[in-house]
């Protein structure tokens, strides 16, 4: 007979295109006494269907997803169930999406390096409606709000919305105008006006300056080529 006593569990719910990643949290997730993951999905649709139904008390979602990208499911999450936090696990570096992510509605932001030691700690943080980022982001983000340059420079200009950051990695890793359409689901002349948007936010002035500077920027910073 269960104990009468016994807390109830944090149900947390975890959206990753990565079986063995969701295995993973899970088992981590699943050793503590008051932490329980009560479903699982690898793609959008999945998620917010699931999500609806079930109302976790925590979301731990990738940012990078086959069929979709993990800042679009995000902002139709915050939409459709505004209350269920959203904690944010990504291989990608906090410096390029953690304002954007907080920008979105997510309550942290935690790098899958950081994860196996950290994410504890980061869900019990959000679970208790605080915030979650790593030291360093946190003093980042507290120099620029209070006016004091940072030492490093911004990856890329904050004017770039979050599909046109999408583009410039995939001009980055080589990727053709088709093959951008293709794989973000959106048509050519379309792929063709974020390139031209890049260019100017960014003062390029040809196609050449622009892949130039995407596969610098990426080799700069190799964690956002995956």
């Amino acid at each position: 007979m269960a104990n009468p006593t016994k807390q109830p569990c944090a149900r947390v719910f975890l959206v990753d295109d990565h079986p063995m990643v969701r295995e993973h949290l899970a088992a981590l997730l699943h050793r503590e006494p008051d932490l329980v993951v009560c479903g699982e999905a690898e793609d959008a649709p999945e998620a917010l269907a699931q999500i609806g139904k079930l109302k976790p008390d925590l979301v731990i979602m990738d940012i990078s997803l086959k069929q979709s990208h993990g800042l679009e499911l995000l902002k139709d999450l915050k939409a459709q169930e505004p209350k269920i936090p959203v904690l944010v696990l990504s291989m990608h570096e906090e410096s390029l999406y953690a304002d954007r992510v907080l920008g979105a509605g997510a309550m942290g932001y935690i790098t899958k390096q950081q994860a196996t030691r950290n994410i504890l700690s980061a869900v019990r943080k959000v679970l208790a409606g605080q915030v979650y980022f790593s030291e360093q982001m946190a003093e980042r983000m507290l120099r620029k709000l209070v006016g004091k340059p940072s030492d490093k420079v911004p990856l890329t200009p904050e004017s770039l919305t979050d599909r046109e950051v999408e583009v410039l990695q995939m001009i980055g890793r080589g990727c053709g105008t088709r093959r951008i359409a293709e794989d973000l689901h959106i048509g050519i002349k379309t792929v063709e006006s974020y390139r031209a948007r890049i260019k100017e936010k960014l003062n390029l002035s040809s196609g050449d300056q622009l892949l130039q500077y995407a596969i610098q920027w990426l080799q700069d910073h190799p964690n956002q080529s995956s």
